[in-house]
């Protein structure tokens, strides 16, 4: 049995370490920039680079490298020994300045136009409020990212932008309720991440999973996810090692990883964590896909995080639980025992509703790409539109307010009792839960259910601080001159809630009446990523990331860009597997199975008999074989249709043209697997997928 409080945090320099191997002093001085963001002094960061050099050799490391998130969603990182020269050896060095900047190169990541390619010099800088930690027998130094002319080229920069602005505004309005002792405010996230484990035999025969992430062909299974039997149910042994030793491997490197089970779909699964600081949490579930990726093998699996790996079940999100919460241990967005009577709590829960309206496109921007496109809007996923849940208890208290109408308290907790006398009574919860919802509020945090597996949380996140700072900021704006605080605090959280309601929701999502309401309430219903992308740069998006200091428009844009060109290349490199797979393998297999086929129905009619279905299945291939070639060549004429083209028109055209290609040539090649044998096939079927994890 391993000691899990023991081995907790031991691969991380965290605030323990440093108070056992700092001096008083130095300690204090990096708590201080922690807490306040104040930049550490050269001495400091020399004191803090040595103590952490020695921690780390001594558990076996011998190089260093600055962990980094670049615009291309995973993470980067360059390696560098401890050794430096002395006569005719070497020594173990690490500086303070060696901790707190490197140079990678710049000009190899996407950049959107921010740096030309002989435009190499990059800078990264160490974030201290993430703490350093081993993985790999490498010491890993959390840090931003930008480039020579200080034009950020990361996903954290911009997050800890987000952060530092939501803290501004929502101290402002904390300091009107009088809340003096409070000095930061810091948002938090629990990021629940989905995930497939496969068999890694099967794995490695299909191309489209080792290029692409999802399967690109493959008709329907016997068995789906129909009978609900693989949610909850019981873990199969080779998963359940799996996650047990990325539990330890979590918990080493100081992740919180709490709950583990099976999902809804067969060889899906999922893990949570305990919610922490936006910033550490981004960086852990970077850390924990990682881990999962790279642990799956060692267990004979591959770990999948596309968010559509299969059609016909469910895909895979990322549920983001955020919140609010300040340095003195007060959750902003818990709305205690009489939430009516609770005004910080209504006034809080009324920015958020504005700024979701307000902002709608930009947090379904947030959860764009090309692999959500195939998830959003069906099995547990949330639709396109974005609206918010806020129960039954919430709702009311809020049309009570606009109606000027006093609230009944009808909600009160009720005993649930089961009807067994000896099962125990526990108090029944005011609200049932929506998992249709895009945005569901769950007791004290907003649940942001839209984000794909495979994505980084910084995005989602990013949008959710900036447009919830913009609206406490309006709030703080008004309060501030006010001479009747109570009357006016009431007046605006009416006129907010008012204007606002539209994008309460509280029933089916998924239904058509929703999607006829939504369009009459007037809210967004982007269903692509295309079409969702351009609101990026629409001037009161710009306006609002750039008033807060987040992003700047050069910086937007460039994103925009980034956002594009990924589009383009994954439909690009999906095309291209699919004309190869179709080549290769499905033409040559079925091919092998007509001329095995024809040697029968000969053989048949030789000795009399009369081979009426197989020669109508032969007519049937030949006419789907055909049919397959005729598509496989449309789909190349289309991808080099593209040459030529450029951001958003390429992007589009990969939409609207390449995709339903893609589709046409999928159509036929998994009709012909319905009628192939399965010994002729080229590849793993989505039984052998889906079912090939059995012990």
């Amino acid at each position: 049995m391993r000691n899990i409080p023991a081995i907790f945090g031991s691969m991380v320099f965290n605030d323990k370490v440093m108070r056992e191997k700092l001096p008083p002093e130095i300690y204090e001085a990096v708590k201080v920039s922690i807490d306040t963001g104040k930049p550490l002094e050269l001495e400091v960061a020399n004191a803090v680079a040595a103590a952490m050099k020695d921690w780390a050799i001594e558990k076996g490391v011998t190089h260093f490298t600055h962990w980094f998130q670049p615009m291309t969603g995973i993470t980067a990182e360059k390696h560098d020994s401890f050794i430096k020269p002395k006569g005719d050896g070497v020594i173990m060095d690490f500086s303070g300045k060696s901790l707190v900047q490197g140079e990678p190169d710049a000009s190899s990541f996407p950049s959107g136009g921010l740096r030309a390619t002989f435009e190499a010099r990059g800078y990264t800088a160490w974030d201290p409020s993430s703490y350093a930690f081993i993985k790999n027998n490498t010491l890993c130094i959390p840090t931003a990212f930008c480039a020579y002319n200080g034009q950020v080229l990361d996903k954290k920069t911009p997050l800890l932008r987000s952060m530092q602005a939501l803290n501004k505004q929502a101290l402002r309005i904390l300091k009107l309720f009088g809340h003096t002792n409070v000095k930061k405010v810091n948002t938090t996230v629990g990021a629940e991440q989905e995930y497939f484990l496969i068999d890694k035999s099967v794995f490695e025969q299909r191309l489209d999973l080792l290029c692409c992430g999802r399967t690109l062909f493959g008709s329907k299974p016997p068995k789906g996810q129909e009978m609900d039997d693989h949610y909850f149910g019981a873990i199969k042994p080779r998963v359940a090692a799996f996650m047990q030793e990325l539990d330890e491997e979590l918990w080493k490197l100081g992740v919180l990883a709490k709950t583990k089970h099976n999902e809804v779909a067969p060889a899906q699964h999922e893990l949570a964590p305990i919610f922490t600081t936006t910033n550490i949490a981004t960086d852990h579930n970077q850390i924990t896909m990682e881990l999962m990726k790279s642990i799956a093998p060692r267990h004979g699996m591959a770990c999948l995080l596309h968010e559509k790996p299969f059609a016909g079940v469910n895909g895979s999100g990322k549920h983001n639980n955020w919140s609010l919460s300040t340095d003195t241990g007060i959750n902003l967005l818990e709305p205690g025992d009489t939430p009516d009577a609770n005004a910080q709590f209504l006034l809080f829960l009324t920015a958020v509703i504005k700024a979701v309206d307000e902002y709608q496109d930009l947090l379904r921007m947030s959860a764009a790409s090309a692999g959500n496109d195939h998830r959003l809007g069906a099995n547990e996923a949330p639709p396109a539109i974005v609206s918010m849940f806020l129960g039954d208890e919430l709702t009311e208290i809020l049309e009570a307010l606009c109606n000027g109408n006093g609230y009944s308290r009808r909600h009160k907790k009720t005993t649930l009792e089961i009807g067994v006398d000896f099962l125990p009574r526990f108090p029944k919860d005011t609200t049932d839960r929506n998992r249709t919802s895009p945005f569901a509020f769950t007791g004290n945090k907003f649940e942001f259910r839209m984000p794909g597996s495979s994505s980084s949380i910084s995005g989602p996140n990013i949008v959710l601080n900036t447009i919830v700072a913009d609206a406490l900021c309006e709030f703080a704006d008004e309060l501030e001159n006010s001479s009747n605080f109570t009357e006016d605090l009431n007046n605006l959280i009416k006129r907010t809630v008012k204007a606002h309601k539209r994008i309460i929701f509280n029933g089916n999502n998924y239904s058509e009446d929703w999607v006829r309401e939504a369009e009459k309430r007037g809210l967004k219903n982007f269903k692509s990523t295309i079409e969702v992308l351009p609101c990026f740069i629409e001037p009161k998006n710009v306006a609002v990331f750039t008033k807060h200091g987040v992003l700047s428009e050069a910086e937007i844009h460039s994103r925009y860009e980034i956002l594009l060109e990924n589009y383009s290349k994954v439909l690009r490199i999906e095309a291209l597997t699919m004309i190869e797979m179709s080549r290769k393998q499905i033409i040559p297999s079925v091919i092998s199975y007509e001329k095995d086929l024809a040697a029968t129905v000969e053989g048949m009619s030789n000795i009399g008999l009369t081979p009426a279905y197989e020669k109508e299945l032969l007519r049937d291939l030949s006419l789907l074989l055909s049919a397959l070639n005729g598509a496989t060549v449309e789909l190349e004429r289309k991808v080099n249709a593209a040459n030529g083209m450029e951001h958003f028109e390429l992007a589009k055209y990969y939409h609207d043209e390449v995709l339903s290609s893609m589709n046409a040539l999928r159509a036929v090649a998994d009709e012909l697997e319905t009628k192939v044998a399965k010994k002729y096939w080229a590849f793993p079927t989505y039984t052998d997928l889906l079912y090939s994890v059995r012990l």
